[in-house]
């Protein structure tokens, strides 16, 4: 088609375009706008014979007969052929005096007839509509248009032309249409208005950009060098990664002065004095956006969080009624008929659990793998119905009866052990506190559970943020008990809680030392004791019953495995009984090149007959093993469940008109849409924190020197522990030696350990874990220009109730 002269005017030389007609939406998207229209094409730069067009991208829904202007890129899907993906739009504006009188006198636009049309026209011009925009007063000067109206017939225009203008300037700026979109659903029509008064408002307001994507506006923007608002988004910005990647709860202030000072002169080559920093600090502090206290920095809801988990702590703790409800010999006779009935034989130590559980308000069961934590938890909770006289079946139960023994931890997988192994109904802590629901919610978003015992399985795993949910959700009438493995790798969120509750010696703590599987022969028990005390085995190399080294180097591991989960795959094991674990994602000897080679093994397409889903550089197909990277509360799935496909849907195949794939995870059903699949991965292999609270028949664990940065005694230890029948090391016995040798130097920083020692009598309190900063530390912020009488001292440390 050509492009006729007179119409340049409406399109830049340079861009491709296509102006046309609506005829129909194909799919919309309500969420992120992701739009499929078809339209009767008016005008265009591009070589096109056809007389209609696709169009693709990230628009509101368009107005039937209506034109438009769209610019991209034609481009020629595999599937749906030759489509324009646009990545701007506007609408075609009436440029004459009839023509806009039509517009506003539509039906678009309530209470707007013709003669009011006319008249606004008449005194604002042919270009009324952009001047409306631009300037929204101008309508009072309109005779006989009551404010209602004008009020009315702006926001119509912001609605249908507001985001189009918007979406033009984001592009000018470098937004790409999907993320331009994302920052119009936050902000609507106030988007140009918060980006242009402050740019860095998107790091906290809008999920995908970061710091440098901000200050890259900022400059645009004028916003540059020592400008109060680019160093207060440079302080939160660091604090919340920090806080995100490291899992502090809080930073040094110095830290903090010195990383934000070089993360603010780097980027722009410009010096940044310490005490503008100090004073965006002390800014932050009176906006709320963060808190200082004793010299650290803190997130409000970090800072809150510990504290909540002391208050509730404190609180639960205050009963007394449970320490002699039970004659000591009421509690043995039950205990010898117990052990009669299971046919076991409880350890001393095993004992002392039970007994401590029952006749505290709260208790800490830890130890390491084969220590007969399961077997301790299934005894309280026999002996706790027996001699409370309650029954085990929930069926007994009427309808609005709780069932009196709460059973739960942080992974779907974990929840699902402890309930086969007491037979018992367990849940996931975020299902249990009713955030999977919100109609279990009372009308503060928050629910206080009911029950008479709580028993809370891998508490290592539990970050500051839920621990705080969870002892807030708790009643003051129930017995707690908390069951975890310091040893093994902290939570992914923020915080050590388990770390800090054993430190602190606020709650009674009972460890289990003795290995019961070790006795039945289990090496790979032994071997994962000796990791936790750093000793290396001298056997490591030799094989054992149920385990092995097998030597190799980064490049040659892909081969070894795939020989390895063959072996196993021909004598009946599934892609559920193997699990791969490695640390990294990147490399030769890294997670995704794993599951690409487990995947042709698994799950192969060599026929190519199969119906398939290609996201990023990832087909996925009927039958795959996947995991879940994020919590999606109201799926009921969480971060680190693993689950299987079952179903591929294509855009044509359903009423949605979008991809779809159909997981099961122990029988709950997620459908994801194309836009979802980053919330999902292969999990033929997975990363160690990602199997924290599972354990597999098969663990196959590559430990190489390239994974030297990740290499940990804690991580391995945890990796080991999630093996239940056979351990399968390869890689070299240097890396694997490296691992043992280096504790975690990665140390937290929190204060819950600090805020914990209150519970205690004075003479039991250490003072010597809380490090103060020196005062010549504070000289590098202090005086503070303009803040007469004010010191960095009154900002870092306010007094609080």
């Amino acid at each position: 088609m050509d492009v006729r002269q007179d119409s340049l005017d409406l399109f830049s030389e340079q861009e491709k375009f296509i102006q046309g007609r609506h005829l129909v939406t194909i799919f919309y998207n309500e969420q992120n706008f992701y739009s499929v229209v078809r339209i009767r094409i008016e005008k265009t730069n591009l070589e096109i014979k056809d007389r209609e067009a696709v169009i693709v991208g990230h628009f509101p829904k368009l107005q039937d007969e209506e034109s438009y202007v769209f610019y991209g890129e034609m481009k020629d899907h595999p599937k749906f052929g030759l489509q324009f993906s646009a990545t701007h739009f506007k609408k075609v504006m009436p440029q004459t005096k009839q023509g806009v009188v039509a517009y506003l006198s539509s039906e678009l636009f309530k209470g707007v007839g013709k003669k009011t049309a006319e008249r606004i026209v008449d005194v604002l011009g042919d270009n009324a509509i952009s001047r409306i925009l631009e300037q929204p007063s101008l309508l009072d000067s309109i005779p006989k248009l009551g404010p209602e109206t004008a009020k009315d017939l702006y926001e119509t225009l912001l609605e249908h032309q507001g985001l189009e203008r918007i979406m033009v300037s984001l592009n000018q700026y470098g937004f790409g249409p999907q993320i331009s979109m994302k920052i119009y659903q936050v902000y609507k029509e106030e988007t140009l208005t918060i980006l242009e008064r402050n740019p860095y408002q998107l790091i906290e307001d809008v999920e995908g950009i970061g710091f440098g994507r901000a200050d890259e506006l900022g400059s645009q923007l004028g916003i540059t060098g020592n400008h109060p608002d680019r160093i207060k988004a440079g302080c939160l910005y660091l604090l919340e990664q920090d806080c995100l990647k490291n899992g502090h709860v809080y930073l040094d202030a110095e830290e903090l002065l010195e990383n934000v000072k070089e993360l603010l002169e780097d980027s722009q080559n410009i010096e940044i004095p310490y005490d503008n920093i100090a004073q965006a600090i002390i800014s932050l502090e009176e906006e709320g956006k963060i808190i200082g206290e004793k010299k650290r920095i803190y997130l409000p809801s970090l800072y809150f969080a510990e504290k909540g988990i002391v208050t509730n702590l404190q609180r639960v703790m205050e009963q007394t009624e449970y320490a002699d409800q039970f004659p000591e010999s009421e509690f043995l006779l039950a205990l010898g008929k117990l052990e009669e009935r299971l046919n076991v034989q409880y350890a001393p130590s095993q004992k002392e659990a039970i007994q401590t559980a029952l006749t505290s308000p709260m208790m800490i069961l830890t130890g390491g793998p084969g220590t007969g934590k399961t077997t301790v938890i299934k005894g309280i909770v026999e002996l706790y119905a027996e001699l409370h006289g309650c029954s085990l079946d929930p069926k007994a139960y009427k309808q609005d009866e709780p069932f009196p023994i709460l059973l739960t931890a942080p992974t779907g997988r974990a929840a699902k052990r402890m309930s086969e192994s007491t037979e018992l109904p367990a849940m996931t802590i975020h299902r249990l506190l009713g955030m999977t629901a919100q109609e279990n919610l009372d009308s503060d978003g928050e629910r206080e559970l009911e029950g008479k015992l709580i028993i809370v399985d891998e508490m290592s795993m539990v970050d500051t943020w839920l621990a705080h949910q969870l002892f807030k959700a708790l009643p003051s009438q129930i017995q707690v008990i908390l069951v975890g493995d310091e040893d093994q790798l902290p939570s992914v969120g923020p915080g050590q809680v388990l770390k800090d509750l054993l430190q602190s010696h606020a709650v009674p703590v009972v460890q289990l030392t003795d290995i019961y599987r070790q006795k039945e022969g289990s090496s790979i028990i032994e071997l994962a004791h000796q990791v936790k005390n750093g000793e290396i085995p001298t056997d490591l190399l030799q094989p054992q019953k149920d385990r092995s080294f097998i030597k190799c180097h980064t490049n040659q591991m892909g081969d070894v495995i795939k020989r390895i989960v063959l072996s196993a795959k021909k004598k009946g094991y599934t892609a559920m009984d193997v699990q791969v674990l490695a640390p990294m994602y990147r490399g030769p000897a890294g997670i995704d090149a794993m599951n690409q080679i487990l995947q042709e093994i698994f799950n192969p397409n060599d026929d190519q007959k199969r119906k398939e889903l290609t996201f990023g550089d990832t087909k996925y197909r009927i039958g795959d093993k996947i995991l879940q990277l994020v919590n999606q509360p109201e799926k009921n799935v969480f971060n680190g469940d693993i689950g299987e496909i079952i179903s591929i849907l294509t855009a044509k195949e359903n009423t949605e008109k979008q991809d779809m794939i159909i997981a099961s995870f122990e029988g709950t059903e997620v459908t994801y849409t194309r836009s979802d699949l980053n919330q999902i991965t292969l999990a033929y292999c997975c990363s160690i924190h990602k199997s924290q609270g599972s354990e597999f028949p098969i663990v196959i664990m590559p430990v190489v020197r390239s994974y030297y940065r990740m290499l940990r005694r804690n991580l391995l230890y945890t990796g080991l522990t999630r093996s239940k029948k056979s351990l399968v090391l390869c890689g070299e016995e240097q890396a694997f030696q490296i691992g043992v040798q280096r504790e975690d130097d990665q140390q937290r920083k929190t204060s819950l350990y600090e805020k914990l020692t209150t519970l205690l009598p004075q003479d039991e309190k250490d003072s010597s874990h809380v490090e103060e900063l020196s005062e010549e530390t504070w000289m590098i912020i202090d005086p503070m220009i303009g803040m007469e009488n004010v010191t960095p001292y009154d900002f870092m440390e306010p007094e609080r109730n």
